[in-house]
């Protein structure tokens, strides 16, 4: 999937991975994709809630060896 900024958030705990998306969020362009690494197991449901919340479009997430990757489109 296409990205306009990647940001690394691994070894980070809730609610950080949550509070750096949110500042990276606010320098893009709306429509712009963000995509977010995380290990954080709990980064799941604070995504989805995430999203949810803000009106971002959390457009898919994957885990492979306990490592999570969301993308985000800003509202």
């Amino acid at each position: 999937m296409d990205f306009q900024k990647d940001i690394d958030t691994r070894g980070l705990s809730c609610p950080l991975p949550i509070l750096r998306t949110k500042k990276a969020l606010s320098d893009m362009q709306s429509g712009d994709v963000l995509r977010v690494v995380a290990t954080d197991p709990s980064a799941v449901k604070d995504f989805q809630a995430f999203a949810k919340q803000t009106g971002n479009d959390l457009l898919s997430f994957s885990e492979c060896q306990k490592i999570y990757t969301f993308y985000l489109r800003k509202r």
